[in-house]
Parts: C-alpha cells; sequence; structure tokens
C-alpha cells in the first residue's frame, strides 16, 4: 500500500465532522497513577518507568489521547471529549502535552496544551483552520505546527502560550510533521514540493530547505534523534511501509524493520537506543517497540483498537 499525504489528513477530515456533529462533554480528567511516575518505577524492564503517550480510539468516542508505561503497562486515560484527540508530543521538562484536537465547541481543529495528568486543557490557536502535529521545541518555548489558515498546510511556529504566530514554509506544497534538531537549530518534515512525499530539513526559521531522502519512493514520518546524528522515518522504497533511520545529511539510509505490514510514526526514546511505532502487523494498528538495530520489536499495546501517535517524555517531573 502506497503512502501519500492523504493518509496523513483523512484522519482530520473525518474528526472535524464527527466533532461538529457531536455535543461537547467535559473531559474526565484522570490523574496518573503512582505507577505512572517514573521514579517509582521498578528497574527490572528497561521500559518500565519510561513513559509513553499515544492516541486511540478504544473508548468508543473517536480519538483520545493516554499515556502508559513504555511496556505498554497502566494506560491511563487523558482526554475525553468526543471526536479527534491526539499527537501528543511531550515538552522536554516532562510536565506538558501538547496536542491535536477537533472539537465541537472550537468549529476546528486546533492546537491544545494540557498538563501532563490530563488537567487544564487549553487552545493555543483559536484558528478556524485545521492546525495540528504540534512539537516542542528543545527550550519548550516555541511549538512547531502544520496549519492550511493560508491554503495549503505549512509548518508554522508559535511561543509556547500561542503568541507570536509565524510562518516557516511559503510554497503550494503539502508541509507536515515537524521535528525539532535536539540543538533547535533545524527543523525537519515531510513534504510533496518535489511531486512525492520526501524528507527535507531546514533552518528553525524557515531557511535554507533541503531534500534528505531524495527517492521516488513516499518517504515521510521523520523523527530527530535525541543525539541529533540520526533520523527516523517511515518510507515504502522496498515496496510497503517500514521504519529506516538516516544520518542527518541524508547519508546511510538504513531499514530496520522488515515486514509485509504498514509500518509508520516512529518515536525515540529518551536515551536514543529504542524506537516506538505503529504496525499492523498483527491485524490491526498497534505499538511496538524495537532496539536501534530493528532487534527485538515488541508489541506494547494488546487492543483491539486502533492505537497509534506514540510520543516518548524526554524526563518525568511531579
Amino acid at each position: 500500500m502506497r503512502y501519500s499525504t492523504l493518509a496523513v489528513l483523512l484522519p482530520i477530515g473525518t474528526a472535524i465532522i464527527a466533532a461538529c456533529t457531536e455535543q461537547p462533554v467535559a473531559p474526565d480528567r484522570k490523574p496518573l497513577e503512582p505507577a505512572l511516575d517514573a521514579s517509582s518505577a521498578p528497574t527490572g524492564d528497561p521500559l518500565a518507568g519510561q513513559l509513553l503517550a499515544f492516541a486511540s480510539d478504544r473508548d468508543g468516542t473517536g480519538f483520545q489521547v493516554f499515556v502508559m508505561q513504555a511496556n505498554g503497562s497502566k494506560p491511563t486515560q487523558l482526554t475525553a471529549v468526543p471526536g479527534y484527540n491526539a499527537r501528543p508530543n511531550w515538552s522536554h521538562d516532562g510536565r506538558r502535552i501538547t496536542f491535536t484536537t477537533c472539537r465541537a465547541t472550537d468549529f476546528s481543529c486546533d492546537i491544545y496544551v494540557m498538563n501532563a495528568d490530563g488537567t487544564a486543557q487549553t487552545n493555543l490557536t483559536h484558528d478556524f483552520s485545521t492546525d495540528q502535529m504540534s512539537v516542542w521545541s528543545p527550550d519548550d518555548r516555541r511549538i512547531a505546527f502544520v496549519s492550511d489558515r493560508e491554503g495549503t498546510p505549512q509548518i508554522y511556529v508559535m511561543n509556547a502560550d500561542g503568541s507570536s504566530v509565524t510562518r516557516l514554509t511559503v510554497d503550494g506544497a503539502v508541509d507536515l510533521l515537524p521535528t525539532w534538531s535536539p540543538d533547535g537549530s533545524r527543523i525537519a518534515f515531510q513534504t510533496n514540493r518535489d511531486g512525492d512525499d520526501e524528507v527535507y530539513v531546514m533552518n528553525a526559521d524557515g531557511s535554507n530547505p533541503v531534500n534528505l531522502t531524495r527517492n521516488p519512493a513516499a518517504d515521510g514520518f521523520p523523527a530527530w534523534s535525541p543525539r541529533g546524528d540520526q533520523i527516523a522515518f517511515r518510507s515504502d522504497r522496498d515496496g510497503n511501509g517500514e521504519i529506516y533511520v538516516m544520518n542527518v545529511d541524508g547519508s546511510r539510509p538504513t531499514r530496520l524493520t522488515n515486514n509485509p505490514a504498514e509500518e509508520y510514526y516512529p518515536a525515540w526514546s529518551p536515551t536514543g537506543n529504542r524506537l516506538a511505532f505503529v504496525s499492523d502487523r498483527d491485524g490491526n494498528f498497534e505499538i511496538y517497540v524495537m532496539k536501534l538495530d530493528g532487534s527485538l520489536s515488541t508489541r506494547v499495546t494488546t487492543n483491539p483498537a486502533f492505537d497509534a501517535d506514540p510520543a516518548w517524555a524526554i524526563t518525568v517531573t511531579r
């Protein structure tokens, strides 16, 4: 199955329709259980004590944001407004999560931020366009995101409180899925400006965009490593969607997964020695974790629902 930018945007469009027909309800804000505190996790399991936020439609009200230990234990629901609540991203201090939501009260899809326990859910964008795919800068002072407020989806940046929105990409293409370099100086992203989906990198002010993948296949879903030396991405260059890594200059692309299923959305662990990703290899989309060489692939969600959008917490602070 060949991937396209439509596959990224289609759930958003569906969510707008659902959000505008559902009656809003107050979020069921469930605090993190003690077992989700990284400092109290057992030491025998290398994934216990690390937190993954993710999106799932397991509660029957559309996509909601959850958090769990990275080994799949103790899943806890953070949002409960019917519709689309997804694409979570942790602040680097571990205190906040930004996410995309389509709510009837907003009449659009907006970027929200909430505390790590799901409280204080706040709209940052307040725009009647589709705003989505938000990611914190390494210093947590800015948030990059995607918006179609001026036509096609482009990449913007704003202050962490939603002020000073600045457009970074200016082209007629579809630009998606920004990811910051660890030093905050550059942003990698997915774009179809060359006629097919490629991974590009640009300076954090939008200047000097460079194509890293240069492949006729569909390349996308970039994720910059915590060490800053590699970018994980998804590509169908070998026939179906697989997870790859490459150097930050685009050299040495290396395939990590080898499965006839569709696999996408790589997310780095804080130490950079593991990747979470999404796959339907067991019949429905679930979240898996593997070592950086592709070995020890382990399924960490076991639910018949659609589980996606893994986001690893960098730190956890109480």
